[in-house]
Protein backbone atom coordinates (compact mmCIF):
# COMPACT_ATOMS: atom_id res chain seq x y z
CA UNK A 1 0.00 0.00 0.00
CA UNK A 2 1.30 3.58 -1.14
CA UNK A 3 2.03 5.90 1.49
CA UNK A 4 -0.84 8.44 -0.24
CA UNK A 5 -3.20 5.73 -0.23
CA UNK A 6 -2.70 5.09 3.60
CA UNK A 7 -2.97 8.90 4.02
CA UNK A 8 -6.25 9.13 2.04
CA UNK A 9 -7.54 6.04 3.98
CA UNK A 10 -6.73 7.51 7.34
CA UNK A 11 -8.23 10.97 6.00
CA UNK A 12 -11.69 9.24 4.82
CA UNK A 13 -11.88 7.38 7.79
CA UNK A 14 -11.34 10.62 9.87
CA UNK A 15 -14.02 12.56 8.40
CA UNK A 16 -16.53 9.46 8.26
CA UNK A 17 -15.92 9.58 12.34
CA UNK A 18 -16.56 13.54 12.39
CA UNK A 19 -19.65 13.25 10.06
CA UNK A 20 -21.27 10.80 12.34
CA UNK A 21 -20.65 12.48 15.81
CA UNK A 22 -22.17 15.44 14.47
CA UNK A 23 -25.34 13.68 13.04
CA UNK A 24 -28.18 14.83 14.58
CA UNK A 25 -30.49 11.78 16.26
CA UNK A 26 -33.31 13.60 17.28
CA UNK A 27 -36.08 12.46 15.53
CA UNK A 28 -34.97 9.33 14.19
CA UNK A 29 -37.11 5.89 14.67
CA UNK A 30 -36.44 3.77 17.91
CA UNK A 31 -32.26 1.52 17.22
CA UNK A 32 -33.60 -2.20 16.86
CA UNK A 33 -31.62 -5.18 17.40
CA UNK A 34 -28.13 -5.26 18.54
CA UNK A 35 -26.54 -1.86 17.46
CA UNK A 36 -29.94 -0.53 19.51
CA UNK A 37 -28.89 -2.16 22.65
CA UNK A 38 -25.30 -1.48 22.39
CA UNK A 39 -26.36 2.22 22.22
CA UNK A 40 -28.57 1.81 24.75
CA UNK A 41 -26.12 -0.02 27.10
CA UNK A 42 -23.29 2.72 26.33
CA UNK A 43 -25.99 5.84 27.27
CA UNK A 44 -26.25 3.42 30.21
CA UNK A 45 -22.72 3.60 31.08
CA UNK A 46 -22.10 7.39 30.58
CA UNK A 47 -25.12 8.00 32.89
CA UNK A 48 -23.89 5.40 35.77
CA UNK A 49 -20.30 7.24 35.57
CA UNK A 50 -22.03 10.91 35.29
CA UNK A 51 -21.14 11.66 31.85
CA UNK A 52 -25.12 12.33 31.70
CA UNK A 53 -24.67 15.13 28.90
CA UNK A 54 -22.61 12.75 26.18
CA UNK A 55 -24.25 11.66 23.96
CA UNK A 56 -23.32 7.63 23.22
CA UNK A 57 -22.84 7.97 19.67
CA UNK A 58 -19.51 10.33 20.69
CA UNK A 59 -18.15 6.97 22.33
CA UNK A 60 -17.72 5.08 19.00
CA UNK A 61 -16.17 8.41 16.85
CA UNK A 62 -13.96 8.56 20.31
CA UNK A 63 -13.03 4.86 19.60
CA UNK A 64 -12.57 5.28 15.55
CA UNK A 65 -10.71 8.96 16.62
CA UNK A 66 -8.12 7.46 18.72
CA UNK A 67 -7.40 4.14 16.31
CA UNK A 68 -6.73 7.21 13.62
CA UNK A 69 -4.17 8.03 15.45
CA UNK A 70 -2.35 5.58 16.99
CA UNK A 71 -2.33 3.85 13.42
CA UNK A 72 -0.70 7.53 12.39
CA UNK A 73 2.16 7.68 15.09
CA UNK A 74 3.12 3.91 14.20
CA UNK A 75 2.76 4.28 10.59
CA UNK A 76 5.11 7.62 11.18
CA UNK A 77 7.44 5.83 13.32
CA UNK A 78 7.58 2.59 11.74
CA UNK A 79 6.39 3.10 7.96
CA UNK A 80 5.18 -0.33 7.66
CA UNK A 81 1.21 -0.18 7.00
CA UNK A 82 -0.09 -3.31 8.02
CA UNK A 83 1.07 -3.10 11.74
CA UNK A 84 -0.05 0.27 12.29
CA UNK A 85 -3.20 -0.23 11.02
CA UNK A 86 -3.40 -3.39 13.30
CA UNK A 87 -3.07 -1.50 16.25
CA UNK A 88 -5.04 1.30 15.52
CA UNK A 89 -8.06 -1.38 15.31
CA UNK A 90 -7.19 -2.94 18.82
CA UNK A 91 -7.19 0.35 20.26
CA UNK A 92 -10.33 1.42 18.80
CA UNK A 93 -11.63 -1.14 21.99
CA UNK A 94 -10.15 1.05 24.52
CA UNK A 95 -12.74 4.04 25.14
CA UNK A 96 -15.45 1.06 25.53
CA UNK A 97 -13.24 -1.04 27.13
CA UNK A 98 -12.71 1.86 30.25
CA UNK A 99 -16.22 2.67 30.33
CA UNK A 100 -17.11 -0.22 31.26
CA UNK A 101 -14.58 -0.94 33.66
CA UNK A 102 -15.67 2.35 34.49
CA UNK A 103 -19.54 1.50 34.80
CA UNK A 104 -18.99 -1.86 36.47
CA UNK A 105 -16.72 -0.55 39.26
CA UNK A 106 -19.64 2.09 39.82
CA UNK A 107 -22.35 -0.60 39.73
CA UNK A 108 -20.33 -2.78 42.02
CA UNK A 109 -20.11 0.29 44.30
CA UNK A 110 -24.03 0.95 44.40
CA UNK A 111 -24.94 -2.52 44.95
CA UNK A 112 -23.06 -2.06 48.54
CA UNK A 113 -25.05 0.99 49.30
CA UNK A 114 -28.60 0.04 48.36
CA UNK A 115 -29.17 -1.68 51.04
CA UNK A 116 -28.24 1.26 53.67
CA UNK A 117 -30.44 3.26 51.33
CA UNK A 118 -33.56 1.11 51.96
CA UNK A 119 -32.85 1.13 55.90
CA UNK A 120 -32.82 5.10 55.66
CA UNK A 121 -36.09 4.60 53.59
CA UNK A 122 -37.60 2.42 56.22
CA UNK A 123 -36.42 4.42 59.25
CA UNK A 124 -38.23 7.68 57.43
CA UNK A 125 -41.63 5.84 56.97
CA UNK A 126 -41.42 4.72 60.43
CA UNK A 127 -40.49 8.25 62.25
CA UNK A 128 -43.85 9.32 60.18
CA UNK A 129 -42.29 10.55 56.47
CA UNK A 130 -44.47 10.03 53.96
CA UNK A 131 -43.20 7.90 51.15
CA UNK A 132 -42.02 11.26 48.75
CA UNK A 133 -40.59 12.73 51.76
CA UNK A 134 -38.43 9.68 52.58
CA UNK A 135 -36.71 9.81 49.48
CA UNK A 136 -36.07 13.52 49.32
CA UNK A 137 -34.31 12.64 53.04
CA UNK A 138 -31.71 10.53 51.33
CA UNK A 139 -30.46 13.46 49.12
CA UNK A 140 -29.34 14.85 52.60
CA UNK A 141 -28.71 11.80 54.72
CA UNK A 142 -28.82 9.10 52.29
CA UNK A 143 -25.35 7.27 51.32
CA UNK A 144 -23.03 9.77 49.58
CA UNK A 145 -23.29 8.02 46.63
CA UNK A 146 -26.59 8.56 45.95
CA UNK A 147 -27.38 11.67 47.21
CA UNK A 148 -26.62 13.60 43.65
CA UNK A 149 -29.47 11.36 42.16
CA UNK A 150 -31.45 11.96 45.28
CA UNK A 151 -31.05 15.64 45.35
CA UNK A 152 -31.86 15.93 41.84
CA UNK A 153 -35.54 14.05 42.48
CA UNK A 154 -35.86 16.64 45.67
CA UNK A 155 -36.05 19.35 43.32
CA UNK A 156 -38.01 17.93 40.88
CA UNK A 157 -40.75 16.82 43.45
CA UNK A 158 -40.48 20.71 44.49
CA UNK A 159 -40.91 21.49 41.45
CA UNK A 160 -43.80 19.40 40.16
CA UNK A 161 -45.33 17.53 42.55
CA UNK A 162 -45.89 14.50 40.04
CA UNK A 163 -44.44 11.35 41.90
CA UNK A 164 -44.38 9.12 39.19
CA UNK A 165 -42.81 11.64 36.73
CA UNK A 166 -40.05 12.45 38.93
CA UNK A 167 -40.01 8.27 39.55
CA UNK A 168 -39.12 7.78 36.05
CA UNK A 169 -36.54 10.99 35.78
CA UNK A 170 -34.68 9.08 39.12
CA UNK A 171 -34.52 5.44 37.39
CA UNK A 172 -32.75 7.55 34.42
CA UNK A 173 -30.28 9.26 36.53
CA UNK A 174 -29.64 6.59 38.56
CA UNK A 175 -29.27 3.61 35.29
CA UNK A 176 -28.89 1.21 37.96
CA UNK A 177 -30.91 -2.53 37.37
CA UNK A 178 -31.03 -2.78 41.35
CA UNK A 179 -32.27 0.48 41.83
CA UNK A 180 -34.84 0.00 38.97
CA UNK A 181 -36.27 -2.67 41.10
CA UNK A 182 -36.60 -0.61 44.46
CA UNK A 183 -38.44 2.28 41.96
CA UNK A 184 -40.93 0.25 40.89
CA UNK A 185 -41.28 -1.52 44.09
CA UNK A 186 -41.70 1.80 45.51
CA UNK A 187 -44.29 3.12 43.19
CA UNK A 188 -46.79 -0.02 43.61
CA UNK A 189 -46.68 0.47 46.91
CA UNK A 190 -47.47 4.42 46.64
CA UNK A 191 -50.15 3.04 43.99
CA UNK A 192 -51.77 0.12 45.94
CA UNK A 193 -51.49 1.57 49.08
CA UNK A 194 -50.97 -1.02 51.84
CA UNK A 195 -49.74 -1.01 55.48
CA UNK A 196 -46.83 -3.94 55.49
CA UNK A 197 -44.39 -1.15 53.68
CA UNK A 198 -42.27 -1.36 56.69
CA UNK A 199 -41.72 -5.29 56.26
CA UNK A 200 -41.35 -4.73 52.35
CA UNK A 201 -38.39 -2.63 52.80
CA UNK A 202 -36.96 -5.02 55.62
CA UNK A 203 -37.33 -8.38 53.38
CA UNK A 204 -35.87 -6.04 50.14
CA UNK A 205 -32.60 -4.62 52.38
CA UNK A 206 -31.99 -8.46 53.53
CA UNK A 207 -32.29 -9.56 50.10
CA UNK A 208 -29.84 -7.26 48.42
CA UNK A 209 -27.38 -7.68 51.42
CA UNK A 210 -27.18 -11.39 50.39
CA UNK A 211 -27.17 -11.18 47.06
CA UNK A 212 -24.22 -8.45 47.13
CA UNK A 213 -22.42 -10.71 49.74
CA UNK A 214 -22.89 -14.06 47.44
CA UNK A 215 -21.84 -11.74 43.87
CA UNK A 216 -19.02 -10.39 46.04
CA UNK A 217 -17.33 -13.57 47.04
CA UNK A 218 -18.26 -14.81 43.50
CA UNK A 219 -16.40 -12.19 41.80
CA UNK A 220 -13.06 -12.31 44.04
CA UNK A 221 -12.86 -16.36 43.21
CA UNK A 222 -13.23 -15.79 39.90
CA UNK A 223 -11.28 -12.54 39.14
CA UNK A 224 -8.19 -14.36 38.64
CA UNK A 225 -9.47 -15.66 35.68
CA UNK A 226 -10.98 -13.06 34.22
CA UNK A 227 -7.34 -11.00 34.77
CA UNK A 228 -5.96 -13.97 33.14
CA UNK A 229 -7.94 -13.79 30.12
CA UNK A 230 -7.25 -10.20 29.69
CA UNK A 231 -3.44 -10.61 29.99
CA UNK A 232 -3.75 -13.14 27.36
CA UNK A 233 -5.11 -11.23 24.99
CA UNK A 234 -3.49 -7.84 25.40
CA UNK A 235 0.21 -9.14 25.27
CA UNK A 236 0.51 -10.40 22.27
CA UNK A 237 -0.78 -6.56 21.00
CA UNK A 238 1.24 -5.05 23.16
CA UNK A 239 4.42 -6.75 21.84
CA UNK A 240 3.62 -5.60 18.53
CA UNK A 241 2.93 -2.32 18.95
CA UNK A 242 6.39 -2.22 20.49
CA UNK A 243 7.94 -3.89 17.56
CA UNK A 244 6.35 -1.66 15.54
CA UNK A 245 8.19 1.23 16.68
CA UNK A 246 11.17 -0.21 15.59
CA UNK A 247 10.69 0.08 11.68
CA UNK A 248 13.17 -2.96 10.85
CA UNK A 249 11.02 -5.54 12.51
CA UNK A 250 7.84 -3.70 11.57
CA UNK A 251 8.24 -4.46 8.02
CA UNK A 252 8.93 -7.85 8.55
CA UNK A 253 5.06 -7.70 9.05
CA UNK A 254 4.17 -5.14 6.26
CA UNK A 255 3.28 -7.68 3.82
CA UNK A 256 0.24 -10.22 2.77
CA UNK A 257 1.38 -12.94 4.82
CA UNK A 258 2.11 -10.04 8.03
CA UNK A 259 -1.16 -9.51 7.33
CA UNK A 260 -2.49 -13.04 7.04
CA UNK A 261 -0.60 -13.63 10.49
CA UNK A 262 -2.10 -10.71 12.00
CA UNK A 263 -5.77 -11.97 11.16
CA UNK A 264 -5.00 -15.34 12.63
CA UNK A 265 -3.47 -13.76 15.66
CA UNK A 266 -6.73 -11.59 16.16
CA UNK A 267 -9.22 -14.43 15.54
CA UNK A 268 -7.51 -16.88 17.47
CA UNK A 269 -7.13 -14.41 20.79
CA UNK A 270 -10.70 -13.27 19.61
CA UNK A 271 -12.56 -16.59 20.41
CA UNK A 272 -9.91 -17.96 23.17
CA UNK A 273 -10.94 -14.54 25.35
CA UNK A 274 -14.73 -15.14 24.47
CA UNK A 275 -14.51 -19.41 25.35
CA UNK A 276 -12.74 -17.66 28.83
CA UNK A 277 -15.29 -15.46 30.04
CA UNK A 278 -18.09 -17.70 29.39
CA UNK A 279 -16.83 -20.27 31.33
CA UNK A 280 -15.91 -17.47 34.41
CA UNK A 281 -18.73 -15.59 33.64
CA UNK A 282 -21.70 -14.63 36.27
CA UNK A 283 -25.25 -13.36 35.50
CA UNK A 284 -25.44 -9.74 35.19
CA UNK A 285 -28.22 -7.72 36.52
CA UNK A 286 -30.17 -5.79 33.18
CA UNK A 287 -32.35 -3.03 33.18
CA UNK A 288 -35.86 -4.51 32.07
CA UNK A 289 -37.69 -1.94 33.68
CA UNK A 290 -36.59 0.85 32.27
Amino acid sequence: MSDGAFLGLLAGLGLLSIWWSLWEQEGQAPRRGRVGRAMDRLRDDLVTVGLTSVPPEAVPALSAGLGLVVAAVLWATSSAVVPSLAIGAVSTALPVVFLRSAARRRTTALREVWPEAVDHINSAIRAGLSLPEALVQLGRKGPEELRPAFHEFSLDYQASGDFAACLDRLKVRLADPVGDRIVEALRITRDVGGTDLGGLLRTLASFLREDARTRAELEARQSWTVNAARLALAAPWLVLALMSTRPQAAQAYDSSLGMAMILIGAVVSLIAYRVMLLIARLPQDERVLR
